[in-house]
């Protein structure tokens, strides 16, 4: 029923001019011959009635001024008078309203039924009137004239048109409030659909809030223990090899900034609303100088003029140079070698990480070869796609590698670049392989 309305509401009023004006032409075809039609009384009202009801739904005023037009030539002469017997030819009028009220909006809807009301008036004066009904053969001015057959008739010929006029009005209104009830059931159905899912949503926010605030503190418990239990083996024993010092300074080092790191993650923003700082592309740095007094072997190296990314980037690449370094430490020992490159010559950052693994007649690397179920590389793959790039990680011969692209787009102003001028936009190159879990 609606996807008809739908057509009807758009093409309905120029398919009912049509069947109105072909109505009246076969009711006239059997009395009057078609060469006469021409020169018919009623040809220019058939025809301005049928414009007026073709134009209803798109342009009101223009149907309404067609009317007028009408009715204003017939009092001035300019339009023949019609036959007593082809009144019904004004019903057009009352179709074209019906339109009005479907399509248009309320003021318009006001208009068109005042305009109607002052039509009939006019038109029932039209059609008892002897200066202007054709034939009608109502009493001439020695009876009385207008007067009497106004008196006599005019209150029938109103009504008749008026209540014509109403019924055509109650079909438009009708259609336009089963389609604005239709409109409304499905807001209020997608409204409902809406806070059904937001109250989805909001309970598995609040979830994972409580599941986040937990989390935080354990981990600051923990991580709070192991740095006083390290600052305090460290100050309290005498006499320990400087490495053993150095490692527990690492330990309570490496502590301290977890627990700032997971304060962050879990804070996300402040009660008042202001996002707490994030880690950028500049604190790369200090992470590597930090992981280097873990005992890791890192070498960075990075080609190519840097481009400003933006925070979401940086976070990403900054969070992805962390777990790299983590998995490092995690799996290939205190001592492993890192290489670290950034290649900003292309159509974006493209960062390769390579670190080496224990050897393959060792427990720790023959387990590293099962299938993980870890969080880490799937964790970078989505950060990398969210920063609109990828990523792929996967062991390489005695060395496991990841390699991410981070596009930009604009370079940075005043930075030259070594690889000559690059592009404003360049379209990032597709993932060479499926990132592996």
């Amino acid at each position: 029923m609606e996807p008809l309305l739908k057509v009807l509401r758009h093409w309905g009023a120029p398919v009912a001019a049509v069947i109105y004006f072909a109505l009246w032409c076969v009711a006239e075809a059997g009395r009057i011959p078609w060469p006469a039609f021409t020169v018919w009384s009623g040809t220019v009202p058939l025809l301005m009635l049928a414009a007026s009801i073709a134009v209803a739904a798109w342009k009101p005023l223009v149907s309404l001024g067609l009317t007028a037009a009408l009715i204003l030539g017939q009092f001035l002469y300019l339009v023949p008078s019609m036959f007593f017997t082809n009144w019904a030819i004004y019903i057009g009028s009352f179709v074209a309203l019906a339109f009005i009220l479907w399509t248009a909006g309320r003021r318009m809807r006001l208009v068109a039924a005042g305009a109607n009301v002052m039509f009939i008036g006019a038109m029932t004066y039209l059609i008892l009137s002897w200066r202007y009904a054709d034939r009608a053969g109502w009493f001439y001015p020695l009876y009385g004239g207008d007067r009497m057959t106004l008196l006599s008739y005019g209150g029938q010929v109103f009504g008749l048109l008026a209540l014509i006029s109403a019924g055509c009005a109650a079909v438009g209104l009708s259609l336009a409030l089963y389609q604005e009830r239709g409109n409304l059931f499905r807001a209020r159905s997608a409204a409902q659909a809406g806070l059904r899912e937001a109250e989805v949503d909001l309970i598995v926010e609040q979830e994972r809030t409580r599941i986040a605030r937990d989390l935080h503190d354990v981990l600051a418990h923990s991580l709070a223990v192991i740095a006083a239990q390290a600052d305090g083996t460290r100050y309290l024993s005498s006499g320990q090899p400087k490495a053993v010092v150095n490692a527990l300074e690492n330990i309570a080092s490496s502590a301290r900034t977890a627990l700032v790191d997971a304060q962050r993650v879990v804070e996300g923003v402040r009660d008042d609303g202001m996002v707490t700082p994030q880690p950028r592309l500049s604190d790369v740095g200090p992470l590597v100088d930090e992981m280097r007094r873990g005992s890791l072997k890192i070498h960075r190296s990075e080609t190519g003029a840097p481009v400003e990314l933006t925070a979401g980037q940086q976070l990403a690449v900054f969070r992805i140079v962390q777990e790299c370094l983590t998995n490092s430490l995690k799996h290939g020992g205190r001592g492993a070698a890192v290489r670290l490159h950034l290649d900003w010559s292309g159509p974006g950052l493209t960062l390769h990480v390579a670190s080496d693994m224990r050897p393959l007649d060792t427990p720790d690397r023959q387990s590293s070869t099962e299938p993980g179920t870890g969080r880490g590389i799937p964790g970078m793959g989505e950060r990398a796609h969210l920063a609109g790039g990828w990523a792929t990680a996967g062991p390489d011969g005695e060395q496991f590698r990841v390699t991410v692209f981070i596009p930009y787009g604009v370079r940075a102003a005043g930075v030259p670049s070594s690889s000559g001028p690059a592009p404003l936009s360049v379209p990032a190159p597709a993932a060479p392989a499926v990132l592996r879990a």
